[in-house]
């Protein structure tokens, strides 16, 4: 039988001051061009705590709005609020920066962070209010240190400094004296996405309904590397993240595939249930800091603030079949491979059409497709368009030119089965995973009877190789009754028979 999906996650962190001193946008400027007007006026166009929980997009990706309610909001979004917005949703939450900070500690297993003790002693409790963060991790919160032995490491031994309100609050500093994969900026990058990785999965087995036990495996799908001078890319965040996250029978490994790479370990995670290797495996990620304010230049310039001022971060639950939840059909895998090439119709060919031939579906017999869920309100400024609606067209127009959809039935077909990107701009965080969450809800609640979720990332960016990628996969509804009554014989009647047999074996021996 098929792996189910028995439960996802969805989380962001508001992380206005890491724009600043971490967003690879705002830190190259400071080097090319330290006297820019941009510098000067990105700290005044960075959104409040408030305005960001407030973002229709953030309320959808944390569950608190359904993207068809976010399509029925008048576009753009930037300059309006959800006045009934909540800080918690339905599959995590947005969590404040100072709070955080603490998280990051938690997952500090090397004494690299260090934080000022007035800021410790003010919100720490705080941080302990949070419902979804346990004991354990609070009594990891060390009491704090003098804010002068801060600014030693940051202004004598490279430490990159933590921020809050514009203030300095912290520190993290090098794990090496000359290893530069353990500079304090490396550590930084990682922590963080440590950090949201420990959040997602908290929420992710709340939302399944499972004990922390339960879960056997998890792969880590971000797009940051661990290690040091001797494996730059060694790994192992899942492991790491599992640690503290309180997942004690947990082992696990690293995907990594930039933008897809979450698809391919959903598709990996899957694929491990169903062998039976493992019975419950988790796929998470978390967010990514150089990503932070990427488009931030384009966003001032045009009177916007800078929009891209949160960390993302999900995990995904998949387990054996349980007869309710929805499955993910590895008969249906859409693959992008070495000899497809990067011509737009061959990249949606091998992705969306290709896996649908090989059982004998159309394009149009798919309810919604799941491409890079890129928030237009961010792209569109920076000049790349609606992403999610430049995928719906490409697979409508290949729709057509195969007979399964009118040419007048185009315009119609990018609204029923697509979706209104919502995602932060966070690489891996869009691309295809975002509507797991939604999609097995409408799935379960019978608005949908199947979802095809489409990773596609760009290889070349690590001048490795000029390949494209991407990978995709079907959810639908669970089938396991149907392939019961299909055999004319339960697994618990299959059981009874291989009992007997074993018996009436064994009175065989005895008479002889």
């Amino acid at each position: 039988m098929n792996s189910v999906i028995k439960g996802a996650s969805y989380v962001l962190v508001h992380t206005p001051d890491m724009v600043y001193y971490n967003g690879t946008t705002q830190t190259t400027e400071m080097i090319v061009n330290p006297e820019s007007e941009y510098l000067k006026e990105v700290k005044s166009n960075l959104r409040s705590y408030e305005d960001a929980v407030k973002y229709w997009p953030n309320q959808t990706y944390i569950g608190n709005v359904h993207p068809e309610e976010l399509a029925g909001v008048e576009f753009p979004w930037y300059d309006k609020k959800k006045e009934d917005a909540d800080r918690y949703g339905k599959y995590g939450e947005i969590m404040p920066e100072e709070e955080f900070l603490f998280l990051v500690q938690a997952c500090d297993q090397f004494e690299v962070v260090r934080l000022d003790k007035d800021f410790v002693a003010e919100y720490k409790d705080k941080f302990a209010a949070d419902p979804i963060i346990g004991e354990d991790i609070v009594a990891m919160i060390h009491e704090g240190v003098e804010l002068s032995e801060i600014e030693h490491f940051v202004n004598e031994e490279h430490a990159e400094g933590l921020y809050f309100n514009d203030k300095l609050v912290g520190c993290v500093k090098r794990a090496h004296d000359i290893d530069v994969n353990l500079s304090a900026h490396v550590m930084h990058e990682n922590l963080m996405s440590k950090a949201s990785s420990v959040l997602a999965l908290l929420y992710a087995v709340r939302n399944a309904g499972i004990d922390k036990a339960e879960v056997e495996y998890v792969i880590d799908c971000a797009e940051e590397a661990c290690g040091d001078m001797n494996q730059r890319g060694g790994g192992n965040f899942a492991k790491a993240a599992a640690e503290i996250a309180g997942l004690v029978n947990a082992t696990g490994s690293d995907a990594r595939g930039f933008c897809a790479a979450p698809t391919h370990a959903v598709i990996e995670a899957a694929a491990l249930v169903k062998s039976g290797a493992y019975k419950t495996v988790v796929v998470t990620s978390g967010g990514c800091t150089a990503k932070l304010g990427m488009n931030g230049k384009d966003h001032v310039k045009k009177g916007l603030p800078i929009l891209e001022d949160c960390l993302g971060g999900f995990a995904v639950v998949i387990s054996e079949n349980d007869g309710v939840s929805p499955e993910i059909d590895l008969n249906v895998l859409g693959r992008h491979t070495v000899g497809t090439g990067s011509a737009p119709q061959n990249v949606i060919g091998s992705l969306v059409a290709d896996p649908l031939d090989r059982v004998g579906m159309k394009i149009t017999d798919i309810d919604k497709f799941s491409p890079e869920m890129q928030n237009p309100d961010i792209t569109k400024p920076a000049g790349a368009g609606d992403v999610p609606l430049a995928n719906y067209k490409m697979i409508g127009a290949l729709a057509v030119k195969r007979g399964e959809l009118d040419r007048k039935e185009l315009a119609n077909f990018t609204t029923e089965k697509g979706l209104t990107g919502w995602a932060p701009t966070q690489g891996h965080i869009p691309s295809g995973v975002p509507y797991i969450g939604p999609a097995c809800e409408d799935i379960k609640e019978g608005k949908i009877k199947n979802a095809m979720i489409i990773g596609k990332g760009s290889l070349f960016l690590g001048r490795m190789t000029n390949l494209f990628d991407g990978v995709s996969f079907l959810i639908h509804g669970n089938t396991a009754a149907e392939e019961e009554a299909a055999a004319g014989v339960s697994e618990e009647e299959v059981k009874g028979l291989i009992a007997k047999a074993m018996k009436d074996f064994a009175a065989t021996l005895m008479a002889e």
